[in-house]
């Protein structure tokens, strides 16, 4: 398939968008792609769409959301719609913010993470936001790329 992919997510005010990512797994239907997460040693990442996750290199495309403003660099990681019932009472409050391409979730676990944790990671980040938490965060993005922990 093409080397973008492209897929409908839920950002700020329940605004949907596309983002942006380079193709990592083979291509599949409508109703694969809506199952959401991939697992460890999921057969339908390609060889080398396990080395562009382990570095995150599948996530540069990001990088047009955020110029395009649909994104920030440090936020809530952006959801898709059947993703979003699993928030419950807490989506309104998750998507009162701009989604960004790193963040409490990333940075703690990324896939090693389930929804309860991730919700709690998010809902703290809105809570106690300051220009410092997204140096923290920043900085820790860095050591987990490296590190590539929790990307599968």
């Amino acid at each position: 398939g093409p080397i973008i992919f492209k897929q409908e997510r839920v950002g700020i005010h329940n605004k949907k968008f596309n983002m942006y990512k380079f193709r990592t797994m083979k291509v599949q239907t409508e109703d694969e792609e809506k199952k959401g997460w991939t697992v460890k040693n999921d057969p339908r990442v390609t060889k080398i769409g396990k080395i562009l996750r382990k570095t995150s290199i599948d996530e540069i495309p990001q990088f047009f959301n955020v110029l395009m403003g649909e994104m920030s660099f440090i936020g809530p990681r952006p959801v898709t719609t059947p993703e979003l019932e699993k928030y419950g009472d807490k989506s309104d409050f998750i998507l009162s913010v701009q989604p960004g391409l790193s963040g409490m979730w990333q940075i703690s676990g990324r896939s090693d993470t389930g929804y309860e944790e991730r919700i709690t990671l998010d809902s703290y980040y809105i809570r106690n936001w300051s220009m410092w938490l997204d140096l923290w965060i920043i900085i820790k993005t860095i050591y987990v790329v490296v590190k590539g922990k929790g990307a599968y």
